[in-house]
């Protein structure tokens, strides 16, 4: 049984003072997400990173935007897979401030924005 959402959600979680704003939009046509992420990257003028994961229908694509390979990006589009949700856009913002955070507890964060997203969101049944 998948899941989809039909309005936007956001979240914000923050870490050693890094802000990481996390959203979930319903996304039904893949070209509609390049749109989507301009209007984030225009909201989001000073942010360090957007990374995201989306799935439309048989299709999926993820980004790590500057962060070290594999610790944002793929792990949000896992998260989707695991939880049986398509036809969304999962973006996580991070506004950097100002310590890194290491490789793995970077991994933790932006999993835990995505979570924390998501389990504020109101899923619902694709009908197929």
């Amino acid at each position: 049984m998948a899941l989809t959402v039909e309005e936007i959600y956001q979240n914000q979680i923050e870490v050693m003072r890094s802000k990481f704003i996390a959203y979930l939009f319903p996304l039904n046509l893949e070209e509609d997400f390049k749109p989507l992420l301009a209007n984030l990257a225009k909201e989001h003028k000073k942010a360090r990173h957007i990374v995201y994961a989306y799935r439309v229908n048989t299709k999926s694509k993820s980004t790590d935007d500057g962060e070290p390979r594999g610790t944002a990006g793929r792990p949000l589009l896992e998260l989707l897979y695991k939880r049986d949700i398509e036809n969304v856009a999962l973006c996580v913002v991070r506004y950097f401030g100002g310590s890194k955070l290491g490789a793995s507890r970077l991994l933790r964060t932006y999993l835990r924005a995505g979570i924390s997203v998501i389990d504020i969101s109101e899923l619902v049944e694709i009908e197929r």
